[in-house]
């Protein structure tokens, strides 16, 4: 019944234009100029208690007569809607309501065919550009995938609404836009395997807890090995994750050939003897990610301020943290969070904290697009090298670190050259294409390879760092 469902289809944006009382959205023509999010417009459409009826709040009222609104609104005291910790808290709850359930509303298959028939009229900006406050209960240093998820998990999940994440540049160019995508839990000792395998859980459902397609493509991650002594080792790791209930499958050599035609399994130099697959491992797409993220955070009430470089962190007579300097001026924090990644070393020691990491440089390339050839990921055994193909065609692809200590944002060409030797020895095929652009991210990276995720001496500061490679953690 393809006619009658087009004219439903066609008739229900306007029905719905219909409606008395229905949430207008906030258009760019009344929008003030020079607005850079949400919080800029001179009108804001708030829910009262009832959640039944709504009000405007007109252009030139304050924020604070906007958040003595707000408070009445959800019904709370009129003793919170005054000046302080306890307004800002009101205030944000309300805005997290509002931006939850505003105009934008969530995303869908639907909602994007009667967007598309109204003129996508609708739309709003996923995130609001906020301008920091001058204090907050939290404040996080570094926005990147590791920053939005922290901020994110305190506004949702512990309610704490008061709480900003800086980052010194754009959304998304740090390193959760850097790396190469690939997520796993193929590991060999029990702990990582544990912690690592709960969070490609925590990836299998990302896109339903942030309603954003991250393009999550678990097309699998496949390990060669290349010698009898890789074989035994590589069993003993396959086994090891049987044993905690990871998936790993053991591959021969004429498996691996008929999975990876493109393998030159008869190399002289390094010959294939075979592999162990992971199917739950792949790929996700990290620019979504970013933006998934910072939508999630928007909505809970978290203030996202982008070119806000932190400059230093100012410590109290007790020692404490109380805030932290920034390009644009001094915040004020009861708890400081780091997620500065390649930068966590320099960070801590504003602080007076000397951690036990160190920068280097990872470096990874990208070919021109061809069609689909490789439908997983591909790590090489003899040498620190790994490939997939992204949704656009071009192939992804990179190796170990730069040998020395930088905190630059691009690689060697040594390293480069390593790289694409071990890359044709795997995969000859890769002469054939061109590379269109290579880049690099700052690994912070511990003495033994895992994580830090803890309090620190200084009262106040928290850490999240050391990820080091080897995924997208």
């Amino acid at each position: 019944y393809p006619f009658p469902l087009f004219v439903l289809s066609s008739l229900l944006p306007c029905l719905w234009l219909a409606v008395p009382g229905r949430p207008t959205p906030v258009a760019d023509a009344i929008a003030p100029t020079g607005s850079t999010g949400w919080l800029d417009h001179d009108v804001m459409l708030l829910h009262s208690c009832d959640n039944k009826s709504r009000h405007i709040v007109g252009a030139g009222a304050s924020f604070e007569a906007r958040k003595r609104r707000v408070a009445a609104s959800i019904g709370r005291p009129a003793a919170c809607s005054e000046p302080g910790p306890g307004s800002r808290r009101v205030a944000r709850q309300g805005l997290r309501q509002e931006r939850t359930r505003g105009p934008s509303g969530p995303y869908s298959a639907l909602r994007l065919i009667l967007e598309g028939l109204r003129g996508n009229r609708g739309w709003l900006p996923a995130w609001h550009k906020a301008q920091p406050e001058a204090r907050y209960e939290v404040v996080i240093v570094g926005a990147g995938g590791h920053g939005r998820a922290t901020a994110t998990a305190l506004a949702r999940e512990h309610g704490s609404c008061d709480v900003c994440a800086l980052d010194k540049g754009p959304l998304g160019l740090g390193n959760v836009g850097r790396n190469t995508t690939i997520i796993r839990s193929n590991y060999f000792r029990p702990e990582n395997v544990r912690f690592y395998d709960h969070s490609l859980k925590l990836w299998e459902r990302l896109e339903q807890d942030l309603n954003f397609n991250a393009m999550v493509s678990q097309r699998g991650t496949l390990n060669l090995f290349h010698t009898e002594a890789q074989r035994d080792l590589f069993t003993r790791r396959a086994n090891g994750m049987r044993l905690l209930g990871v998936d790993a499958e053991a591959l021969g050599r004429a498996e691996v050939k008929a999975m990876v035609p493109l393998i030159d399994c008869d190399n002289g130099r390094f010959p294939v003897l075979g592999g162990f697959l992971q199917r739950r491992g792949g790929t996700v797409r990290h620019d979504a990610v970013a933006w998934g993220y910072a939508r999630a955070a928007s909505d809970a009430g978290v203030d996202i301020v982008e070119h806000c470089a932190v400059t230093g962190i100012r410590r109290g007579p007790d020692g404490a943290v109380t805030g932290v300097e920034t390009e644009k001026g001094f915040i004020a924090a009861r708890t400081v969070v780091l997620c500065g990644a390649g930068h966590s070393s320099v960070l801590a020691d504003m602080a007076g904290l000397r951690l036990p990491i160190e920068t280097h440089v990872l470096q990874a390339f990208v070919t021109e697009s061809i069609k689909p050839v490789l439908d997983c990921v591909v790590t090489y055994g003899a040498g620190h090298f790994y490939v997939s193909q992204s949704d656009k065609g071009g192939r992804v692809f990179g190796g170990g670190l730069d040998g020395y200590n930088s905190f630059a944002q691009r690689g060697s060409l040594p390293m480069g050259e390593e790289v694409a030797a071990a890359g044709m020895t795997l995969m000859p095929g890769l002469a054939r294409l061109r590379v269109l652009r290579s880049w690099g991210g700052g690994m912070d990276m511990t003495m033994d390879g895992s994580p830090i995720i803890s309090k620190t001496p200084v009262p106040g500061l928290i850490f999240n760092g050391g990820w080091c490679y080897g995924g997208f953690k």
